[in-house]
């Protein structure tokens, strides 16, 4: 049995590069950029009004001049004009390009217009007054997004913006979720007083979808031949398999068994953890015939998390979330923590998993604890927003120690 930082670490080190994709850039938004995304032009690409009024030049209104006739009117959109006189000026809409000769924009609060003149009602400007500067914001071939950024809708205006129509990103994997045990019926059956709804596959389709991951479904019961031979059609067809339960000590636990006959490689079972002592993570690679008739390696990695439903949860949570983001070029780094609330008891020498309350007391995260009966407890993980992870080591958890949150629910 290993701990908790060494199955993770085992886990970092079986990554997969499942490739790149070219999509539409309205639907990125969650997705993985894989290339630098370069300035086409400035930023702004001229001289930009940033208000409606007039564009003059200083020197005359320096001079004591504040009235201007008006020569002509630059919309936003259109071509530049030039102010050929430097004793008029030109109306200028937000948006537009300044006029040429123009040195600074009068919003028309301090402006007042009659008989085509413009009778400016202040004494103080300045050159550049209200205008965007070409190239201050970005210049051309400037990089304006970095390759690994996960895109959000800050993005999506800025590839916009430089005409990237379709973007690259990181290819999603193709991912099985399965359930076991003939104790489990559909959502829209009646179980038997011996049964239970099929709950653990839903929770890992919507975990999974945060991560912008589509997965596939099925249930297998508890029969050796079965799982083996849908198992076996599995493994070749999909890039990750995520099982919930079958592989800790029980008659019917078969998993470990199958997966050793059809050549999974384990590369670690059981966790020093609660909830989810019984993980089981391996891989199995294989050859693959690309559309060049080359050979290539490909690997089925596979998760397969204990069947009680927090231990599901919090697994595919503290394990698969950081192997999907290394594998997709994000740097892992658990940036979540949290002051634990009250003292804390817990004398099992396990890393545990302690479901919590998040509040926030001026700044700082509290975590109060909530724990709930056993890792079968799926309700109290609605009465909770997070994990907070205690560490092996130690019995007594004392207020005010902060500790690595998982977080399920923003707050």
């Amino acid at each position: 049995m290993i701990t908790s930082q060494k199955a993770l670490e085992i886990i970092l080190e079986n990554t997969e590069d499942f490739g790149i994709e070219e999509i539409p850039f309205i639907n990125t938004v969650g997705w993985i950029l894989k290339e630098d995304i370069i300035a086409d032009r400035d930023f702004p690409p001229f001289n930009r009004a940033s208000m409606d009024g007039i564009a003059i030049t200083v020197e005359p209104f320096n001079k004591g001049a504040r009235e201007f006739p008006i020569e002509g009117i630059q919309a936003a959109g259109s071509s530049q004009l030039t102010l050929q006189n430097p004793s008029n000026c030109i109306e200028v809409m937000t948006g537009a390009m300044t006029p040429k000769n123009a040195e600074a924009i009068i919003p028309y609060e301090l402006v007042e217009i009659q008989d085509g003149v413009a009778k400016v009602m202040t004494n103080d400007i300045s050159f550049y007054q209200n205008i965007h500067k070409k190239g201050l914001d970005r210049k051309q071939n400037d990089r304006l997004i970095s390759k690994n950024t996960v895109i959000s809708p800050a993005e999506i205006g800025v590839l916009a913006t430089v005409g990237k129509s379709t973007v690259k990103v990181a290819k999603l994997p193709k991912v099985m979720i399965i359930s076991t045990g003939d104790e489990l019926v559909e959502v829209n059956q009646s179980p038997e007083d011996y049964q239970i709804r099929r709950s653990n596959v839903y929770t890992l389709v919507h975990l999974l979808e945060d991560l912008k991951i589509k997965s596939d479904t099925i249930h297998i019961s508890d029969d050796k031949p079965l799982l083996k031979e849908k198992i076996s059609k599995i493994l070749n067809d999909y890039d990750v398999l995520l099982f919930s339960g079958a592989v800790s000590k029980g008659k019917f636990d078969f998993l470990p068994e199958i997966f050793d006959e059809l050549g999974v490689e384990k590369l670690f079972h059981k966790v020093r953890q609660r909830p989810g002592k019984p993980f089981w993570f391996g891989r199995k690679a294989s050859l693959d015939i690309s559309e060049q008739n080359e050979k290539e390696c490909k690997s089925t990695v596979v998760f397969a998390f204990p069947g009680n439903p927090v231990s599901t949860f919090v697994s595919c949570m503290k394990y698969f979330y950081p192997w999907y983001k290394k594998s997709v070029g994000i740097p892992f780094e658990n940036k979540n923590f949290a002051v634990l609330a009250k003292d804390f008891n817990f004398k099992p020498d396990l890393t545990y998993f302690l479901q919590v309350k998040i509040e926030n007391n001026q700044g700082t995260l509290e975590a109060i604890p909530i724990a709930g009966h056993g890792s079968g407890d799926l309700a109290n993980l609605v009465d909770n927003d997070a994990f907070i992870e205690l560490p092996t080591g130690k019995q007594l958890f004392k207020k005010g120690e902060v500790f690595p949150l998982i977080p399920y629910r923003s707050k």
